[in-house]
């Protein structure tokens, strides 16, 4: 809108236009008027059809010798035979000076093409014929059609008659002018005012003298300016207004509990500019949702995640104009082209779906990180860095917004958008949301990134759906041995309180030469430790891997062993070991070590572990080969590479700005050396299998991953997931957590996936005590329970390896097919058939041209497997759990044999299709373990 600069000169050929208007016999009269205010001009037709102003307006004057304060005053209006008043109250510091008009702007309307340039900014609607105004000592409403006890009342057209008789009727193109300027006042508005076309007048405009000469402004010390809200925030990312105090209006849309945030009764109708603004009031507000009004405020920028939120700070001088005021929201869809700072601190309504993505700070801050199409993967997980992860992170900023639950403090009770379950998970969604938008941290940091957020209006009518539920167990990978790799996020046996399980003594240290609280990394103390404890265990547990790497157990040699024990304790004494050997001891000098443990009743330890001890490692890689008993070996190369945390500043491993974050150039020479040293134990052990896990900090498409991928290693995450992630940062998820073979061994590997019981549940979850009661009284109940979801912030990956010793296919015209006695992997496809698996564990894997015929006479639950996933994949089944869902079933057939079916649509028994008997089994010594999907 215009400015009050920019309105002057127009302003002063009105008034000389006026001047020459008006009956010079008429000016410089001035009456023995009870008040030296007057209401000098009255205008109805604003926004009307062929109007050329905006809004209506009233204009007031001073037409006496002194100075009138005019604070706790009102304009009030009135319909022409109406006895409701409503109330536009006027500044309370405001003074108004002898010969100074005021110019109160009303309500606008669709027409007209000219705004105004008001001192008070008011919302009536305002007859454009015929009506009453009343200027009024106080604002408290007046009564009756024909109240008394004005300063000065104004009736036009065919309103009940105040002060004499009324005007004549206006209309869309003209104003009741008070004669002499605003100097006459008679006490009989029919002829004190003449109908004339409009021309507002405000405090800037020339002073009238009444009975002397009319003069520019004498210089007086500068007021503060009425400025929309629109052009408070300017169509930049900073208001040209920074650091000025201004005044402005606007209704109440949401509270916070340090300000609240406004909106223009009108906007400016300019898509560039903003019409809402934060007020910040430093402590809880006073005014309410809803409530017009008019106050004045420092304009401020608020830094904060890369960018800054215009906001009015210290605000005074609060008048309250009207209440039960409410705006409908903007409708927007994510993205947004041009983005959304022309929405800052404006009510809008997100359209939904909205995907969660990170939940890490909903506890502490009570944001969740939301996005709309779907999820967001970190760019480098999908694309090598350069032009098409730099628009994939560009594209991504765009869906992002962060919901706020708009208070600065935190850890608040209760935790807020739990959603109807009390965890909401990664991959949830929410509906349309309709809040205010504000921008800042998306991170710990006020320092970290930035986002958008949105701030709703009502919390507890959000709308969620559990699109992406708790994986209740590890989905199949098939093969006849399962591998898997675990991030247990710092597994100490010492405690942060210098306390240790071994023998109760305090003081101890995890790095020489380090205090205890500097340099352990987990539990804070006992308490802490059963409890993180029974959740890595529950989840090792239900993976019931044959082998699996760990990473971040203390680098001692009780860790590990610690964990062991406690496995064991619940499924069956001696079923794991720490592998013999480095692994079980102190490897490097970190406080952390990858560790190893394995089933002896599985696989047979080839020697002792061995350690890749070169200075690049930031902590030792780990190998140690297998055999299994049917003779068929494989290498397992536990790494943690270097992290992407306490960036240097400079040089070749500070961050590069390509995605990959700081020490890519380290993690690329331990990449280089892991090479080496797999070549050797290559050579050493005979074994050329081999199968790389661990946390590598990269992730998918980076460079020290493609050092790997390009030089004939596999990556298997990859090459069975279309979007594998194990870890969520900065709202994207990808997998810094990888199971790469050899090119010798991917043919056997029958599948591999990230579990996702990590990456997705909220830090609250974990087994930490602080922040959460009864520690913290004021904080959110702990919401901790004894099963695996947040045993850590990785998730694990699992892996299938089929470690057969033959591998058979059906021949087409078959009616049989006999295994040996070792392990086999016998393929089945269309057409009836006798299967016998002979001794071993044996693997049944029935191709998507099977459609039912088969009988196995020698199933053994506790070592066979069914594999239905090209059975499903055939009929374009992809369910998480196709039992559960009805999918695949087993009843009983006969007296003793077991029938599995499949149902295409899961409709019921009548569609279901008769696909395996299994002879002398039962449906209940069969498990999940016991079917590959």
């Amino acid at each position: 809108m215009l400015t009050k600069t920019h309105a002057l000169p127009t302003l002063r050929r009105l008034t000389a236009a006026l001047a020459a208007a008006i009956p010079l016999s008429l000016l410089g009269h001035v009456s023995a008027s009870h008040a030296a205010m007057v209401i000098s001009q009255v205008y109805g037709g604003g926004g009307n059809s062929g109007a050329t102003y905006k809004n209506d307006f009233v204009e007031l004057f001073n037409n006496g010798t002194s100075a009138v304060a005019v604070g706790g005053w009102s304009v009030q209006y009135a319909s022409a035979t109406g006895s409701s008043w409503q109330v536009t109250q006027l500044p309370s510091s405001m003074v108004v000076q002898p010969g100074q008009y005021v110019l109160v702007r009303m309500a606008a309307g669709t027409g007209g093409t000219v705004d105004l340039v008001p001192d008070v900014l008011g919302s009536t609607a305002m007859a454009g014929a015929s009506g009453k105004v009343a200027l009024v000592s106080s604002t408290v409403a007046l009564t009756g059609a024909a109240p008394t006890g004005t300063v000065d009342a104004v009736s036009y057209g065919s309103a009940t008659a105040l002060e004499g008789a009324s005007t004549a009727v206006l209309s869309n193109t003209t104003a009741a002018m008070r004669a002499g300027n605003g100097c006459l006042d008679t006490n009989n508005n029919s002829s004190d005012f003449a109908v004339v076309s409009p021309q507002p007048r405000n405090s800037a405009s020339p002073i009238l003298t009444c009975g002397g000469a009319v003069t520019p402004p004498p210089p007086v010390t500068p007021t503060v300016p009425l400025l929309e809200i629109p052009a408070i925030q300017g169509a930049a990312a900073t208001s040209p207004y920074v650091g000025q105090v201004v005044r402005t209006t606007g209704v109440v849309t949401r509270l916070t509990n340090s300000g609240f945030y406004m909106q223009a009764l009108q906007g400016d109708g300019n898509d560039a500019t903003s019409d809402g603004i934060y007020v910040f009031t430093s402590a809880a507000p006073t005014v309410s949702a809803g409530q017009l009004l008019q106050l004045s405020g420092t304009v401020a920028e608020f830094a904060g995640g890369g960018s800054t939120v215009t906001q009015l700070t210290s605000p005074t001088d609060i008048v309250v104009q009207g209440a039960g005021y409410s705006l409908a929201p903007v409708a927007i869809t994510l993205p947004v082209v041009g983005g959304l700072e022309r929405y800052e601190g404006m009510l809008v309504t997100v359209n939904g779906p909205l995907t969660v993505n990170q939940n890490y700070f909903q506890a502490r801050f009570g944001q969740l990180t939301l996005s709309a199409g779907g999820r967001l993967e970190m760019p480098t997980n999908r694309h090598r860095p350069g032009a098409q992860a730099t628009a994939q992170a560009a594209d991504n900023a765009s869906r992002r917004i962060v919901l706020e639950d708009g208070t600065s403090r935190q850890n608040v009770n209760p935790t807020p958008f739990t959603g109807p379950t009390g965890a909401l998970r990664g991959g949830d969604t929410l509906g349309s949301i309709t809040g205010v938008i504000d921008y800042g941290p998306s991170t710990a940091t006020a320092s970290g990134p930035g986002d958008y957020r949105i701030v709703p209006l009502n919390p507890d009518a959000l709308s969620y759906t559990i699109t992406h539920p708790r994986p209740t167990y590890v989905p199949s990978v098939g093969g006849n041995y399962k591998v898997a790799s675990f991030n247990v996020l710092n597994y100490f046996t010492t405690f942060t309180n210098g306390e240790t399980i071994v023998n109760g003594q305090t003081g101890q240290t995890c790095v020489a030469g380090q205090t205890a609280a500097a340099s352990c990394r987990g539990a804070s103390n006992y308490t802490e430790f059963v409890r993180q404890r029974t959740k890595i265990v529950e989840a090792l547990s239900k993976i019931d891997a044959d082998a699996v790497g760990l990473m971040e157990v203390q680098n001692n040699a009780v860790a590990a062993q610690n964990l062991v024990d406690a496995l064991n304790a619940k499924v069956g004494a001696g079923t794991y070991a720490v592998a013999p050997g480095a692994a079980a001891g102190v490897i490097g000098t970190d406080a952390i070590k990858v560790s190893m443990i394995y089933k002896p009743g599985k696989l047979q330890a080839v020697g002792m572990s061995q350690i890749d001890a070169s200075p690049v490692n930031s902590r030792p890689t780990l190998a140690q080969t297998f055999r299994a008993p049917n003779g068929e070996s494989f290498t397992l190369v536990v790494n943690h590479l270097k992290s992407k945390g306490s960036c240097p500043t400079s040089g070749a491993d500070a961050d590069q700005g390509d995605g990959q974050g700081c020490y890519n150039a380290t993690r690329l020479q331990q990449v280089s050396q892991l090479r080496n040293f797999v070549s050797a134990l290559q050579t050493s052990s005979g074994v050329s299998d081999v199968l790389l896990v661990g946390d590598f900090n990269a992730y998918a498409k980076e460079d020290p991953i493609h050092a790997l991928t390009s030089n004939g290693y596999v990556d298997q995450i990859g090459r069975f997931n279309t979007f594998g992630y194990s870890y969520v940062f900065d709202g994207a998820a990808g997998r810094l957590d990888h199971a790469i073979s050899t090119a010798s061994l991917s043919p056997k590997v029958s599948h591999a996936l990230d579990w996702h019981i990590n990456a997705d549940e909220s830090l609250a979850q974990d087994y930490n005590l602080e922040f959460k009661q009864p520690l913290c009284a004021t904080c959110a109940p702990d919401p901790y329970t004894a099963t695996p979801y947040r045993s850590s912030d990785h998730d694990p990956l699992v892996v299938g390896l089929n470690l057969y010793n033959q591998y058979i296919t059906a021949p087409v015209t078959s009616t049989s097919v006999v295994g040996t006695a070792g392990d086999d992997l016998i393929t089945v496809g269309a057409g009836r058939r006798t299967l016998a698996g002979g001794a071993g564990r044996d693997q049944f894997a029935f191709r998507a041209d099977f459609t039912g015929g088969a009988t196995i006479t020698d199933f053994t639950p506790n070592a066979d497997v069914i594999g239905l996933r090209g059975v499903l994949q055939g009929l374009r089944i992809q369910v998480a759990d196709p039992i559960s869902q009805g999918y695949v079933s087993c009843a009983a057939s006969g007296v003793a044999d077991a029938l599995i079916s499949v149902d295409p649509d899961a409709t019921g028994p009548s569609a279901r299709r008769p696909m395996i008997v299994l002879k002398n089994t039962t449906c209940d010594a069969l498990s999940r373990s016991n079917y590959i999907f």
